[in-house]
């Protein structure tokens, strides 16, 4: 079994950042392959070159959307976000809850003024007796 190619620099920050392509081997127009400019770890180049090949080189969707490794509807929605936000709508929306979704500002409020009443509790005391207290 042949070995996986270490992570270059760029693709460790193209994770860092989250833009890296998950399959960058469904990348099929010719300008990703055999050059240096074009990259198909690059998520928001290879989507900007999608829609890009629809609107000015008038390629169908369809067929854009297969050689740049996407669904129609990922098309769609790349469009979408590109119209709203520019590149930075072609970045992948970050997973995941937006905030505490438990830490609310009345449970906070009601562990720091434990906090302060008792001070000598711990942090797992301080938990405990907020679970207690909002039943979470």
């Amino acid at each position: 079994m042949p070995r996986p190619k270490p992570e270059t620099d760029k693709q460790f920050a193209l994770r860092q950042g989250g833009m890296l392509n998950p399959r960058p081997q469904d990348v099929r127009h010719p300008l990703f392959h055999g050059g240096d400019f074009f990259d198909p770890d690059d998520l928001v180049q290879v989507k900007y070159e999608m829609l890009r090949q629809v609107h000015v080189d008038n390629q169908p969707i369809s067929q854009a959307a297969r050689d740049f490794g996407f669904s129609r509807p990922s098309f769609y929605q790349a469009k979408a976000s590109f119209a709203e936000a520019g590149l930075v709508g072609l970045s992948p929306l970050k997973r995941g809850p937006k905030g505490g979704h438990k830490l609310t500002p009345e449970v906070m409020e009601f562990i720091v003024a434990k906090q302060k009443a008792e001070s000598e509790l711990s942090f797992a005391q301080l938990a405990e007796l907020a679970q207690q207290e909002f039943d979470i």
